[in-house]
């Protein structure tokens, strides 16, 4: 049973058999994250902790080739 902050009494009746009910507290979000979202969660809080560190520069990829001849004798940066 949902209700609005505020408004829940201490006990109320149980919908389906009807025998008295104590006010529960829950953590509804925490069923609903899916495990794709938890894991980026879990991943970014480790990244906080314990960052992975580059140890080396990458190496450079070749530039492509050029599509048109003229292209190939335009001044290089």
């Amino acid at each position: 049973m949902k209700l609005p902050i505020g408004t829940a009494p201490a006990q109320t009746s149980c919908p389906q058999c009807s025998a008295t009910a104590r006010r529960m507290y829950s953590s509804l979000t925490l069923m609903s994250t899916s495990p794709v979202l938890a894991a980026l969660r879990e991943q970014e809080e480790k990244s906080r902790e314990a960052p992975e560190v580059v140890t080396r520069v990458p190496p450079r990829t070749a530039a492509p080739e050029a599509v048109h001849p003229a292209i190939a004798r335009l001044p290089r940066p």
